[in-house]
């Protein structure tokens, strides 16, 4: 499989996305988004996943504008957050996200979260929302099998990501092949577990063999089951060790033990027994 920091996927709706990229997830607001940010940029990451929930959105969009960087080869996802569901609610959201990061476009917009009673009027409003080229693409994060057969028959315009913690204790086998079979690019967060399994012995191990961190074997391992990967960090360090994954590949014996490991473990959020 060869992959580069500059590998895009095509997504349902014909654009393209980054393989990988960085979660603003924690990073704080002002100096240390921005800086993190920079850093990013400045070593090819291409990819920046954000969210209203995150508060950093401001800054993220500062960074991005003060780069030099042609816009249309920065690729930017932000998310609505559960309080802002609704149709009305949705697009008003959306476009104070978008003031927020002073973009005149998100290249992607999530549903965050697949709240009861409401999502399917906020995906009315994400279909709005893209039709007016506000966003280029749409989809939906932490959406089950269940969430997306529920809202496919309703919509002319299928999500094109669904982003969903996935990570070898995680290995959401059944959703990938759902989401493949219908053309949804998975997008995977928590992929290093949040950093809980890095030392679990399969993965030292397999990480040894190749001389190699457990992180970058849990990011390759992920890329090299199709998904995008959003690993989080606010150091330049873990930053440019998590872009260190494209000059190896994990054999097929490697990435069977890996998968063996599935216990369907969650370190977030656990969206099975949401209605």
């Amino acid at each position: 499989m060869s992959l580069t920091m500059e590998s895009r996927v095509t997504l349902n709706d014909g654009n393209k996305m980054p393989v990988l990229g960085l979660g603003m997830w924690q990073a704080g607001s002002g100096k240390e988004t921005r800086k993190a940010v920079a850093y990013a940029l400045e070593i090819g990451y291409r990819l920046f996943d954000t969210a209203k929930l995150y508060g950093n959105e401001r800054d993220l969009g500062a960074a991005v504008r003060e780069s030099g960087i042609p816009r249309e080869e920065i690729f930017v996802t932000t998310k609505l957050w559960n309080n802002d569901h609704g149709y009305e609610s949705a697009l008003r959201a959306f476009e104070k996200s978008r003031r927020e990061l002073g973009l005149d476009y998100v290249d992607l917009y999530l549903i965050h979260w697949p709240v009861p009673g409401l999502r399917q009027e906020s995906w009315k409003a994400l279909q709005k929302i893209r039709d007016q080229g506000l966003a280029r693409s749409v989809g939906v994060s932490n959406y089950t099998i269940r969430h997306l057969e529920e809202l496919l028959p309703s919509t002319a315009i299928p999500p094109a990501v669904n982003q969903v913690e996935f990570h070898p204790f995680l290995y959401q086998r059944p959703l990938l092949e759902f989401s493949e079979s219908k053309r949804i690019q998975l997008e995977a967060y928590s992929p290093l577990t949040r950093g809980h399994r890095l030392d679990h012995p399969v993965i030292t191990q397999v990480a040894a063999k190749y001389g190699r961190t457990p992180a970058q074997v849990l990011i390759r391992w992920s890329l090299q089951h199709g998904l995008v990967v959003i690993p989080k960090s606010i150091r330049p360090d873990r930053i440019r060790e998590n872009g260190g994954v494209f000059d190896f590949e994990l054999k097929r014996e490697d990435m069977a033990r890996l998968d063996s490991l599935d216990e369907s473990s969650h370190v977030a959020w656990n969206p099975e027994d949401l209605p």
